[in-house]
């Protein structure tokens, strides 16, 4: 059984948004004032668009702030399948126009070939990581890290900053931050969306297989803050 995290519910949707793109700013801001600049790692989908929103037109020093993905499709970044495209959409308008973006997709063919330029092209990132925003799939998956995976175990042990991975059960070969990436971090928020994501929250908390869900990466493992907001 793992210990529950910090676990936040709010009835509707926009409460969550507002309270998390509060926090997102306040802890980003602090950042900058202690240490001159701050990074935030963010994932792609349609649960966080309205976040990106918020947090878009907080009043920080967004030209002091490095942001970049948890996980990309191996598509370019003007396609509809790319989170890439959703962030420069969604995130980077209004005051955070200013922000320091870097993708994570490349040249190369493949994110097999990509990976390594991938992560040495946030080598001038903040690190720790000052925030990292996480998404969580009804088969348990966070960033791109799918049970399905061939390339799971390699995502969750490598030192790298990057991994390739090619889920089945999931379009798009793709490239993500490694668990060692991700836990390089100082406050980690899961945020989730809809009954069925709480029920696998739950299923999740059951015992530490990171193979079957590994979601549990991040929620077993204590030198992280993880911090959970729900609505239903």
């Amino acid at each position: 059984m793992i210990k529950e995290s910090v676990f936040k519910s709010f009835e509707i949707p926009a409460d969550l948004e507002a309270k998390l793109a509060d926090k997102i700013a306040i802890e980003l801001q602090d950042a900058i004032d202690k240490r001159g600049k701050a990074s935030l790692v963010v994932s792609g989908g349609s649960t966080p668009l309205k976040l990106f929103n918020l947090l878009s037109t907080k009043g920080i020093d967004w030209s002091d702030v490095y942001i970049t993905l948890a996980d990309e499709r191996w598509v370019e970044p003007d396609e509809k399948d790319s989170n890439e495209r959703l962030v420069r959409e969604h995130l980077l308008q209004n005051r955070a126009a200013n922000a320091k973006f870097r993708g994570l997709k490349n040249m190369y063919a493949t994110p097999e070939l990509g990976a390594a330029m991938a992560g040495d092209s946030l080598a001038n990132f903040p690190r720790p990581f000052d925030v990292v925003v996480l998404g969580m799939g009804t088969d348990g998956h966070t960033c791109s890290w799918f049970p399905c995976s061939q390339e799971l175990q390699h995502a969750l042990s490598t030192t790298d900053v990057c991994a390739a991975v090619n889920p089945t059960t999931a379009p798009h070969a793709r490239i993500t931050l490694s668990r060692d990436a991700i836990l390089n971090s100082r406050q980690i928020y899961l945020h989730l969306v809809g009954e069925s994501k709480l029920t696998v929250y739950r299923q999740a908390l059951e015992n530490d297989d990171v193979t079957q869900m590994p979601i549990r990466a991040v929620l077993a493992q204590r030198k992280t803050p993880v911090d959970v907001f729900y609505s239903a």
